[in-house]
């Protein structure tokens, strides 16, 4: 059987707004609650754990049960596959920026 590629997930993932806001809050975190996450986001607390699902699903969080509560940090290692694929476009994007610096020359110099 083959395995979901975990770039596609990550990307998937990270794809919906809602989602990436509440990744963001959570990396600001050292961890939060879903409720935490709920205050302030415009969602309600069922929507919140569906986005947590599947972030737990890509692998960018983790999660810390602590009786009713259900603790939320980012997993370190979630962005490492996205992190590697992007590495390769690194030549890509240099020679652009060097052709950018010295076109913005060639207008002021």
């Amino acid at each position: 059987m083959n395995q979901p590629d975990p770039i596609n997930s990550i990307l998937r993932a990270l794809a919906d707004p809602t989602r990436r806001a509440v990744f963001e809050r959570i990396a600001r975190s050292d961890e939060i609650s879903v409720s935490q996450l709920t205050i302030g986001s415009g969602v309600t607390k069922g929507a919140v754990s569906q986005h947590l699902k599947t972030l737990k699903l890509a692998g960018l969080v983790n999660e810390r049960p602590d009786g009713r509560n259900v603790y939320y940090r980012v997993e370190p290692e979630g962005l490492a596959s996205l992190a590697d694929w992007m590495s390769h476009y690194d030549t890509f994007w240099r020679q652009r920026f060097t052709h950018l610096r010295d076109i913005l020359k060639e207008i002021n110099p």
